[in-house]
């Protein structure tokens, strides 16, 4: 298949790396002029994902329209904020795209105005195109490198197109399988970046392997509390976009949000320094916000959520907001 990537981050680089070596053609697109004369002078990544070459069959491009016009699949790989804005420049290229069979979105995070997700902001945007989702636990050096993922790709119907890119991202290292629920996908993608800030919070805190463990499981309960209440199904929260992004985002030690939470409290630092110092987006800073003003509209009740907005939207000491968390009433477990 013919593939462009708009977005060269490093999960967008990643992902062009690895269609490359499944055998396929890739167009990577930068969002920045200057951004794709570097990829294509150096034929790497150094601002997001150095350490891999660029095979010269990945083509570089710096405009959308040409770069769409063969394409048979197209990946949106930017920060959610930037996704209307991204969807907003691909509208009017899309009559030039006549082979484009589905838009995929590699984004994990609501748009805060309207707490819609990315699979939302597509379809307003761009109502008459085909949108999937790809999301699991995929950190973007280890799928460069070839190490061994396995991921879900999320459509709203099962048809031709869907098989025929579950097969096309699938290699021997890159496992795929496929889903209908695109809203439990991509809620699954976008809470498990909340509670791995809170891991990392565990981690700064020193707190032990019993606390760590215990924050983890009662997290995936919270996960699955507010992921079906924002409408996804409650067995894909249990999956590679759930689960399986909880444990590697929790514990990793490239995670950007669990690096937030434990930088957090071992260095005082507020959060919006830390994000300000940093090129890359810690996407689960913006969702505790969005999901925290979804929770309360909603009456869903999410203590660990609570905690976590407290701590770095109010200024509360992390300490007495655990205190506080350990000593609500007791209860049969759920």
């Amino acid at each position: 298949m013919n593939f462009c990537i708009l977005g060269a981050g490093a999960w967008g680089t990643a992902m062009a790396v690895h269609l490359n070596r499944a055998g396929h053609a890739v167009t990577l697109v930068p969002r920045r002029l200057e951004h794709a004369a570097a990829l294509a002078t150096t034929r790497e990544n150094t601002e997001y994902l150095p350490g891999f070459r660029l095979s010269p069959d990945i083509q570089i491009a710096s405009e959308i329209a040409p770069a769409i016009m063969e394409a048979d699949a197209v990946f949106l790989a930017c920060p959610s904020k930037g996704l209307r804005a991204l969807a907003e420049r691909l509208k009017p290229a899309l009559a030039g795209a006549r082979r484009a069979k589905i838009f995929i979105s590699l984004c994990k995070g609501l748009e805060q105005q309207t707490l819609l997700r990315p699979a939302e902001v597509l379809a307003e945007v761009l109502p008459d195109v085909a949108h999937g989702v790809l999301s699991g636990p995929t950190n973007a050096a280890e799928v460069a490198r070839g190490l061994p993922a396995a991921v879900v790709f999320a459509a709203d119907v099962e048809n031709e197109t869907v098989l025929e890119v579950q097969h096309a991202l699938s290699d021997k290292t890159f496992r795929v399988y496929r889903s209908q629920d695109v809203a439990g996908v991509e809620l699954g993608g976008i809470l498990k970046n909340i509670y791995a800030i809170g891991a990392g919070i565990c981690d700064g805190l020193e707190l032990g392997s019993n606390a760590k463990a215990s924050y983890l499981t009662r997290a995936l309960h919270e996960t699955v509390l507010v992921g079906t209440a924002a409408g996804g199904q409650r067995e894909t929260f249990y999956g590679l976009s759930g689960v399986g992004d909880l444990i590697a985002t929790a514990n990793g030690s490239w995670s950007r949000n669990r690096t937030l939470g434990e930088t957090l409290v071992r260095t005082r630092e507020s959060a919006k320094n830390f994000l300000d110092s940093r090129r890359t987006v810690a996407e689960g800073y913006f969702s505790v916000e969005s999901f925290h003003r979804f929770s309360e509209k909603n009456n869903v009740p999410a203590p660990i959520l609570e905690t976590l907005y407290h701590f770095m939207f109010s200024g509360k000491d992390i300490r007495e907001l655990m205190e506080m968390l350990m000593q609500r009433m007791l209860r049969a477990e759920q």
